[in-house]
């Protein structure tokens, strides 16, 4: 089995993948695992680091070559409002209740709970389910890993 331990961030790697890994968020968070990438070859996983990895990024192969990370569609919430400013309102209610959340400029992400969605829908906010790669922030107190993605 090929042992891999540097990750290559997104867009520090160029060529095509010798190989993909798909893994949902969860997933994603690593220091030692067994994968499989969609060739059904085995790849170990040693980093010397619990590392967030993201899509796109690359598994450097020991003999050259790279097995890109591939984030798998998840269920989830979108979450959109009327306004920034309501947006803002509904970021701060999820934030307060401690989940992760993907934000972006005119909605939020967040795993799918219907308790979580009745709530947000009660604050003025249009709710969808939808099936997405979930990538949320990290928080203030989280280590970034190994590699910055420069955000």
């Amino acid at each position: 089995m090929t042992t891999i331990t540097d990750v290559l961030p997104a867009g520090a790697w160029t060529g095509a993948a010798a190989d993909t890994v798909t893994l949902d968020y969860d997933g994603r968070h690593r220091r030692r695992i067994v994968l499989t990438g969609a060739s059904g070859t085995p790849y170990l996983l040693d980093l010397a680091a619990a590392t967030h990895l993201r899509d796109g990024d690359g598994l450097q192969l020991p003999g050259g070559g790279v097995v890109q990370v591939v984030a798998s569609p998840e269920p989830l919430l979108e979450i959109r409002a009327a306004t920034p400013a309501d947006l803002v309102r509904l970021a701060w209610h999820i934030g307060n209740r401690h989940l992760s959340a993907q934000v972006f400029e005119d909605r939020i992400l967040i795993r799918r709970d219907h308790v979580i969605a009745h709530m947000l829908e009660h604050q003025g906010a249009r709710v969808r389910e939808i099936e997405a790669p979930f990538d949320p922030e990290g928080g203030a107190y989280q280590d970034h890993g190994a590699h910055d993605h420069g955000h």
